[in-house]
């Protein structure tokens, strides 16, 4: 199982109503083909209902904890909702400095 699939299978024991993973590896430098390093996650969840941003982004750190290791998951973008605060999209993420050039 590709390590996608892994964050998801994780992010799901969050019981999301609206949940995407999206591997932004290829944006960032030293990507070659199926390398899986830098990922953004979008999580609504009712789970997250009175925690303040910080311990949201912990609740999605605490499960997603073994996937952060060196060689695996580099970097997460995490957008972390309520229902009642999902507007149906999340910021875009910015350039890397060290995108490959082409």
């Amino acid at each position: 199982m590709n390590l996608e699939q892994q964050l998801i299978e994780r992010l799901q024991t969050l019981a999301p109503t609206h949940l995407e993973v999206l591997n932004e590896s290829a944006g960032h430098g030293g990507y070659f083909p199926g390398k899986e390093s830098h990922f953004k996650v979008i999580v609504v969840s009712d789970e997250f209902k009175g925690l303040r941003l910080v311990q949201r982004h912990q609740k999605i750190y605490a499960v997603a904890a073994e996937l952060m290791s060196p060689g695996r998951i580099h970097a997460l973008a995490i957008h972390a909702y309520v229902p009642d605060e999902w507007q149906g999209e999340a910021p875009a993420s910015p350039e890397c400095a060290h995108a490959p050039k082409g």
